[in-house]
């Protein structure tokens, strides 16, 4: 999956929109400038994508356990670079995770950020 492939299947998401919040660059290019997408309403990332080593990588949120599950699972599965160790996955493309694990991957992060809904 290319970077612009895996930014236009992060927008399938409602709501969601792509940000350039460092550098004024994006990840297509080898800078190490960040894209991230975020949700709309809370402004909230799902999605952190750059270059790290000439790989293009992606930070996903997750939860805590099944974080340390896809780690053991998967080689090209660390904790999160510059994130929360805990919650958040940084998945390097290209190596061992098949593309359908990645995209679910990337919509459980989208769900794990969305806006609650308050029931009344």
């Amino acid at each position: 999956m290319t970077c612009r492939e895996l930014i236009d299947f992060c927008l399938t998401f409602p709501a969601a929109y792509e940000d350039y919040p460092f550098d004024g660059g994006d990840a297509h290019s080898d800078d190490g400038a960040w894209t991230v997408m975020r949700h709309r309403f809370n402004k909230k990332g799902f999605a952190h994508i750059y270059r790290r080593n000439g790989k293009l990588c992606v930070n996903l949120k997750c939860d805590p356990f099944e974080a340390d599950f896809l780690r053991q699972a998967f080689a090209d599965v660390t904790p999160g670079y510059h994130m929360n160790k805990v919650h958040w996955n940084t998945v390097a493309l290209g190596g061992d995770v098949p593309e359908d694990e990645l995209k679910r991957m990337v919509g459980n992060s989208y769900d794990l950020i969305k806006p609650k809904v308050v029931k009344r």
